[in-house]
């Protein structure tokens, strides 16, 4: 099997406690598809970081009372994706002068420190995709 064709997708309730079967998703396909422990460890920190964040902006509406977010890891051959989709439209904001003992907004700071990039757009269908690039070499 080609390494550039390892696509996996997980949708979740849009709760706050969603984080840690977004890791173990993760990890039980990231090990399936053989990658090192370290690399799976790094991917895991960022799913669960864009995974929170989605959960906490992603509010029920009449037409979906229990709000979802979707997961998807992207394997190329010397990177991994991962996107994290949401129903909000706002985009993601880092903020700038976090400190390491706060409790909250750190996510997309640790999400640029372990990653190559990182980005949002929003699709036509509405809502934000933020993801980021890892490199598995």
């Amino acid at each position: 099997m080609n390494a550039e064709h390892f696509v996996s997708r997980l949708e979740l309730a849009a709760q706050i406690d969603t984080s840690p079967w977004a890791r173990r998703h993760a990890k039980v396909v990231l090990s399936a598809w053989g990658l090192l422990a370290e690399h799976i460890d790094t991917v895991e920190l960022c799913v669960s970081e864009l995974v929170t964040n989605a959960a906490r902006v992603t509010e029920a509406t009449p037409d979906a009372p229990v709000p979802r977010i979707a997961l998807t890891l992207r394997r190329l051959s010397t990177e991994l994706v991962v996107e994290v989709a949401d129903g909000d439209h706002r985009p993601p904001v880092r903020k700038v002068n976090v400190s390491p003992q706060s409790e909250s907004g750190r996510g997309l700071f640790i999400v640029e420190a372990l990653s190559k990039e990182w980005g949002y757009f929003q699709p036509p269908t509405g809502g934000k995709v933020v993801w980021c690039v890892l490199a598995l070499e």
